[in-house]
């Protein structure tokens, strides 16, 4: 379906209005007009784009305003800021290609952050055997924050098994864990403090939750030093300059659409009825129901979701979105819908 405006919480189908419960806008920002007027502000200021390298000798104070925020924000020694999500991971990767003698994934690991010959982590319900063996190698492991289809946050323990003759990279993609999870929002890097990791690797679009074009690799002041000076950093224009001096400036505006998130999936625990078929966390803003028919259902009454096939299942799937910018009568018709038809 082709529409020619912004979906928010409301969205227009053949001049018709629908409740919107999709995407990934979680703080609502893209459509929030103190968000936008500060955009504005700062594209009146910055310009539309600036396509110069950042290592040229005009130096753009934007870059380090909106990274000193990010670092701040992620509790990070050091972040790069690029031009999406999938570049910083694509970036990462290309590095650490260089520096790791084994890669190992956790299942469904974003396109943003494979590498070739990599190891599954798990075979079965097992830890893979060359996890564990005798042989002394720098390993990297590849996951996402929240799992592909799922709703909980990866569970990195399992790591404390691994033994010490291997020295651990952990690269973890938090494009749908940034603005949500963890305290204010700021995602699960600062979180992670196991022993045996000796360089952990965060990459993220910020085109979800934050709202703006644009990707971002966080780790500590040497491994960012070095992301620097990759050729393709070097050689390439960096994200938008407004976009970056918007994510320093937008910091409130961030904290209170968090909160507003937060007060909604507050209300949903209250009243939603969980069941196998329908099964929610209350911190993390997506709900994925398997009601046979529950589409149609949607639709017959107003709502919309987003819906597709994965290419290895052959059932459609249901991704119920919450943002920031839902009101209570949007979610109590979602509620009430789902309360009704899932037994």
């Amino acid at each position: 379906m082709k529409v020619n405006q912004f979906p928010d919480r409301i969205i227009t189908v053949d001049a018709e209005e629908y409740l919107y419960f999709g995407g990934t806008s979680y703080l609502g920002l893209p459509a929030n007009t103190a968000f936008q007027q500060l955009l504005i502000k700062n594209i009146m200021q910055w310009g539309t784009a600036y396509g110069s390298s950042r290592s040229a000798n005009i130096k753009l104070n934007a870059y380090e305003n909106g990274e000193t925020f990010l670092a701040n924000y992620l509790k990070a020694e050091a972040v790069l800021t690029v031009s999406s999500g999938m570049l910083a991971g694509k970036l990462v990767m290309d590095k650490l290609v260089q520096q790791t003698n084994s890669f190992f994934h956790f299942p469904n690991v974003h396109p943003a952050i494979t590498a070739p010959n990599s190891l599954p982590f798990f075979i079965g319900n097992q830890l893979n055997p060359r996890l564990l063996d005798s042989v002394i190698e720098k390993i990297t492991i590849l996951t996402d924050s929240v799992p592909s289809f799922q709703i909980q946050p990866i569970e990195l323990s399992v790591l404390e098994l691994i033994p010490s003759n291997k020295e651990i990279t952990l690269v973890i993609d938090e494009s749908h864990s940034l603005g949500i999870l963890g305290i204010n929002g700021c995602g699960l890097f600062s979180s992670i403090q196991l022993p045996n990791i000796k360089r952990k690797i965060m990459v993220a679009s910020l085109g979800k939750a934050f709202g703006l074009t644009g990707g971002v690799i966080a780790s500590d002041s040497e491994f960012i030093t070095q992301m620097v000076e990759v050729d393709t950093v070097v050689s390439s224009a960096g994200m938008n300059a407004a976009f970056v001096q918007t994510m320093a400036d937008a910091a409130p505006i961030y904290s209170i659409q968090h909160q507003k998130l937060k007060a909604n999936l507050a209300y949903i625990k209250a009243h939603l009825i969980t069941s196998e078929t329908v099964v929610f966390n209350p911190n993390y803003p997506v709900i994925y129901p398997e009601i046979e028919g529950i589409n149609e259902i949607f639709k017959a009454n107003n709502i919309i979701v987003t819906y597709f096939k994965y290419p290895t299942d052959s059932k459609v799937l249901n991704r119920i979105v919450i943002t920031a910018n839902h009101q209570k009568e949007d979610l109590d018709k979602i509620i009430a819908l789902l309360n009704q038809n899932q037994f």
